[in-house]
């Protein structure tokens, strides 16, 4: 791939929400875990320098709260999300559709919203020379705060199918999931 002209897009699946009786799902809020949890994929993305350009949010409370967490660990780096009400029970056709509106001008997208949608945009997206452990990690489970990282030199607005490739599936760890094993 030509590094000159590559892009990252980066898959987010929201934190931990609590079920709340009669609470709307759109309305459920982060648990507990989920602010435990939440702000571990700014982490990594600092730690790997794999900053958003630009951010597109479900309108959910608990993926609007996510991207509050992310973005505050990213401070600065972070540019202004944008929240969508797209995305909140969209379609994989849907989502990737909010995905090719992406201005050319950004270098790395990311994208905070629900399963399974996020799990089968990812693999729709998924080239033959992706990570293969990701890929399969990914397929097999997408937890709350997962997050996936592809990279293509497409133009935003041409991806369509097997045009990315996944370098990397980033659950959080067992501790922000509560799991101290």
């Amino acid at each position: 791939m030509n590094r000159h002209h590559l892009k990252r897009l980066l898959l987010l699946r929201h934190a931990q929400a609590d079920f709340l009786f009669g609470v709307e799902d759109r309305d459920r809020p982060l648990g507990s875990r989920g602010e435990q949890e939440a702000p571990s994929p700014g982490h990594w993305m600092l730690e790997h320098d794999v900053v958003p350009d630009y951010i597109v949010c479900s309108d959910a409370l608990r993926a609007r709260s996510t991207c509050v967490w992310v973005s505050h660990v990213l401070g600065e780096r972070g540019p202004t999300p944008y929240v969508d009400s797209r995305v909140y029970g969209a379609d994989v056709a849907r989502l990737l559709s909010i995905v090719n509106e992406t201005p050319g001008s950004v270098g790395t997208l990311l994208v905070i919203g629900h399963m399974p949608t996020l799990q089968d945009l990812a693999l729709r997206l998924a080239s033959a020379d992706s990570d293969h452990e990701a890929v399969m990690e990914l397929a097999m489970e997408y937890p709350t705060a997962g997050l996936t990282v592809l990279e293509t030199t497409a133009a935003w607005a041409e991806l369509d199918g097997r045009d990315a490739r996944v370098t990397d599936f980033v659950p959080p760890s067992r501790e922000e999931r509560g799991d101290p094993r």
